[in-house]
């Protein structure tokens, strides 16, 4: 296989995707979930045959896959093939790890979202990026991915926000059966949602709901590390409880000049007694800027809301090798 337009090349083996083929052979892709759900892997075939594979609905659509794109997480070579897409620096030099880890914390910070604390053991250390995340290895073989809400430098405790999925077999036993001291199985780090720290440019953030998790180890990496470049965080939710912790990002624009807080919510209930922005998420980022030419975006949230993000911000001004992102979603079975 060969990668356009570095004209690098790599062997393929066995049955792997083109996008663990190329992470097997040491280069970093862009891509999210996985499972051909949430579209971040995308890619063109320029030369040769490949097999698309189980791309789940919404993921690609019928006219993307006409004009040659695939998704890397799934489609499998057929024959030498030449493809096209954004290769990531920035991550190889840290080890992808299978660690137990034990539950410290279980925080119910609303109705359907908890604040995981998850400890290691002693002698062990998981790197990572600020906007990675890590897997769950369940005991029948599936996986669940989340994303680690600490920045690098808060070494001890891995921190997650899980939402709780009505069905989901992972999720309903965190809001019903879990209890501190279990011991899990994760992997990682894992995924290419992280700053790209070589810019200058201003940054905006666009979270929905528990997206605000990986954006939070991006900015607390950003305060740490003393990176000046203006920030502006819109978080959306569909009412107050779902910006579950707001008061953090209030107080970051408080003790931080370079930030900005925007918080909009899509459907306020009547005891929100809201006064601020309400709609779409994205569209508040549309309403406040003339143009997104100068600026870098980092999305995350539900697939819909990022493929509205990208499209829309792209049309307002945005280049797109400025937009980076990661959609959550969510595996065939339920959760």
């Amino acid at each position: 296989m060969t990668l356009a337009p570095s004209a690098r090349s790599f062997l393929t083996h066995g049955e792997d995707s083109l996008l663990q083929a190329a992470l097997d052979a040491g280069f970093v892709l862009p891509y999210g979930c996985r499972n051909g759900a949430c579209g971040s892997c995308k890619g063109k075939v320029l030369e040769g045959l490949v097999d698309h594979g189980d791309i789940q609905p919404g993921a690609l659509s019928l006219a993307d896959r006409a004009a040659g794109y695939t998704l890397l997480c799934c489609a499998k070579p057929l024959s030498d093939v030449v493809l096209e897409c954004r290769e990531v620096s920035g991550t190889n030099d840290i080890p992808v790890k299978t660690l137990p880890c034990r539950v410290e914390k279980i925080e119910r910070v609303a109705e359907d979202v908890i604040v995981l604390s998850l400890k290691l053991p002693v002698n062990e250390r998981l790197q990572f990026l600020a906007g990675q995340y890590i897997e769950f290895l369940l005991k029948n073989g599936k996986t669940r991915a989340f994303s680690i809400a600490n920045a690098p430098h808060a070494e001890g405790l891995l921190e997650l926000h899980i939402r709780h999925v009505v069905g989901g077999e992972f999720t309903s036993h965190l809001f019903s059966h879990m209890k501190e001291k279990e011991i899990l199985r994760l992997r990682g780090p894992l995924g290419t949602f992280f700053l790209r720290e070589t810019s200058d440019k201003p940054i905006i953030f666009v979270a929905g709901g528990t997206g605000f998790a990986p954006i939070k180890s991006i900015i607390e990496h950003v305060l740490h590390s003393g990176i000046q470049r203006p920030m502006r965080l819109y978080w959306g939710a569909r009412n107050r409880a779902g910006l579950y912790l707001n008061d953090l990002p209030e107080r970051w624009m408080a003790e931080q000049a370079g930030i900005h807080y925007v918080p909009v919510l899509s459907e306020p209930d009547a005891a929100d007694q809201w006064a601020g922005r309400t709609g779409l998420v994205h569209q508040a980022v549309l309403e406040d800027q003339p143009t997104l030419a100068t600026f870098q975006v980092y999305a995350c949230g539900a697939p819909a809301m990022v493929d509205a993000a990208q499209r829309d911000f792209i049309a307002h001004g945005l280049p797109a090798e400025e937009f980076f992102s990661d959609a959550f979603a969510f595996t065939k079975a339920t959760d």
